[in-house]
């Protein structure tokens, strides 16, 4: 191979690779947007059990015919907030048990691929979704999807082609050969071969078809044919760790967990390997009535006996360590938070609810206890996110994107904890609750609802911001002064209310929620004041006037979601909640 030769792989694999990465990330900002309140409730449904978690991800990976593209789109659907890493666990391992359903296809039809062909049909319907209704932002997102999945099939298919097909070197295939006659040190040997290979190939399925053929043409003997089993189904968790590379800490963990779960899945098989070939031996040879450890050229040899051996490891291997180690899933996830340790920003920006799941205690006073725990944590986040607005008055260009997009993220974020929580809050009231308790969770849901509507607030204020940047709106300073200063005292309502969410609900005080809260009215009475004076007096353009009076309505409105969380907190058995006759209706 000539040295432009290997310049023009090098660029082949590398375009193959950003096409690949470009498409798994249209794919999850796909699935962001039209994920919305549904999605991701059916996807954490179905996978709530484990064991429902596999046969989703055995039938996903039968359904598109690549452990890789079912494992990559796991990723995204944690990446995206959709799966749990616990519900990815076991979608993985599913995947793994789909790969093995592609290679007895291979074996018994003889399929050298992996249906390419619908790509474009793919790519037509994705872009007629697109172009035909990008007025309706749910089909357009749906359309992003589907191009996504389109040029992430596409890339991988380049990924393979741009390397040289190794069944046209038979020289090569025939040196592997030689290296398979040194017992054990050969079954480790070739074990590390697999892993080499499939990354190199990028498809487990490819790979499974090349020890097929190496099977069938005597190449390799039996117990190294298994070892190459054992190494693919290790490289083939290369494809995902790349995906992963543009994934958060989640779906970085996500992939992790396919490395390490293949992992002891291989050296479980390893330290078993004697007993576990007897027992390939013996099934294998009461099915085709020869032996598979019987090598080409010895009497009794039957080239189809190895493939069909192959396939049974395979099919053996994925089975048997999936019902090994699905009893230790959240050992697994101790090992990948180990091994990713994300920085304090992702940590923060990451979606998960902590102290409720998807199943409930018996107890409704334990319930509710776990309820306020999470809203506890609601609260932080919405404060978190209101302190990204003045970083976006101090940054520009791509630091100003980034602020904005993890504000939107936010948003998301607050959209779904809501759902979640009223959710868990919704199936607690049905069991048997006095009224206190029942009155409780009513205060509870209309927590959650105002906290939610406080972080639609700060990113209609992010997207002003957004708006007048664009725009070129310059604000003077006496209008920078005046909201900075409401700026302030809604981050003080804020506070207080922070506070009183992780104080008994029985022992609240109002009092300076309510003074904050008076405080917020005068000042923008004073700044509505002030605008129309300066309306009149021509002091500022209509722009500049509009982004003015539309930034302090939103504090004052974020001001009033703010008081309906506190206010909400004052019930008991005594008492029904106050409510505030300035409070925005929803």
């Amino acid at each position: 191979m000539t040295a432009l030769e290997i310049i023009l792989l090098l660029l082949k694999l590398t375009g193959a690779l950003v096409l690949f990465l470009y498409g798994m990330k249209l794919m999850s900002e796909g699935l962001q947007k039209i994920a919305g309140k549904g999605m991701r409730h059916l996807m954490a449904k179905i996978t709530n059990n484990p064991f429902s978690g596999i046969l989703v991800g055995t039938l996903l990976t039968f359904m598109v015919q690549s452990s890789s593209a079912s494992t990559v789109m796991i990723v995204s659907f944690v990446n995206a907030g959709m799966l749990n890493l616990s519900g990815a666990i076991a979608m993985i391992m599913g995947a793994n048990i789909g790969s093995t359903l592609i290679t007895w296809i291979l074996k018994i039809f003889a399929l050298g691929g992996t249906g390419d062909t619908f790509q474009l049909p793919i790519f037509l319907l994705a872009f007629a979704i697109f172009f035909m209704f990008s007025s309706r932002d749910k089909l357009k997102y749906i359309g992003e999807f589907v191009i996504g999945f389109a040029l992430l099939l596409l890339g991988m298919d380049f990924l393979q082609a741009a390397v040289p097909n190794l069944e046209d070197y038979p020289q090569f295939l025939a040196a592997l050969g030689t290296i398979s006659d040194h017992g054990y040190l050969s079954v480790l040997l070739f074990t590390v071969i697999g892993i080499v290979l499939t990354c190199i190939v990028q498809a487990s399925a490819a790979m499974m078809a090349i020890a097929l053929a190496m099977c069938f043409k005597g190449y390799i003997g039996f117990e190294v044919a298994m070892a190459l089993v054992m190494g693919l189904n290790i490289g083939t968790t290369i494809t995902a760790n790349i995906a992963a590379t543009v994934a958060n800490s989640v779906g970085k963990k996500a992939a992790r967990a396919h490395l390490v779960f293949n992992v002891i899945g291989t050296i479980i098989m390893l330290i078993a390997f004697r007993p576990v070939m007897l027992l390939v031996d013996y099934v294998t040879t009461a099915a085709t009535g020869s032996s598979p450890y019987i090598e080409a050229g010895q009497p009794g040899y039957d080239p189809q006996t190895l493939p069909w051996a192959l396939c049974f490891f395979h099919t053996f291997f994925n089975v048997v360590n999936t019902i090994i180690l699905v009893w230790f899933i959240p050992l697994l996830i101790r090992i990948v938070d180990w091994m990713v340790k994300p920085k304090k920003e992702d940590a923060e920006d990451e979606y998960r609810l902590t102290f409720i799941g998807g199943s409930w205690m018996n107890t409704a006073e334990l319930n509710i206890q776990s309820a306020k725990e999470e809203i506890g944590n609601f609260s932080k986040r919405v404060l978190r996110m209101y302190a990204f607005l003045p970083e976006l008055d101090k940054t520009k260009g791509k630091e100003f994107d980034e602020i904005l997009k993890r504000t939107e993220k936010y948003e998301g974020i607050t959209d779904r904890m809501e759902i979640e929580i009223a959710q868990f809050l919704t199936k607690v009231s049905e069991g048997d609750l006095s009224n206190e308790s029942s009155q409780r969770i009513s205060s509870m849901l209309r927590i959650v609802d105002n906290l939610e509507s406080i972080g639609d607030s700060i990113y209609q204020m992010a997207i002003l911001k957004k708006n007048q940047r664009e725009q070129e709106i310059n604000l003077d300073q006496e209008c920078r002064n005046n909201l900075d200063a409401m700026y302030q005292l809604v981050g003080k309502s804020l506070e207080v209310m922070d506070f009183n969410l992780h104080q008994p609900y029985d022992k609240i005080d109002l009092t300076e929620a309510y003074a904050v809260e008076k405080q917020i009215n005068n000042l923008r009475d004073k700044l509505r004041n002030h605008h129309l004076e300066s309306i009149k007096a021509g002091a500022y353009t209509y722009q500049v006037g509009t982004t003015y009076s539309g930034m302090y309505a939103l504090y004052e409105k974020t001001g009033d979601y703010v008081i309906n969380v506190s206010e909400a907190l004052r019930v008991d058995q005594s008492q029904k909640v106050v409510e505030h006759n300035m409070a925005p209706q929803k």
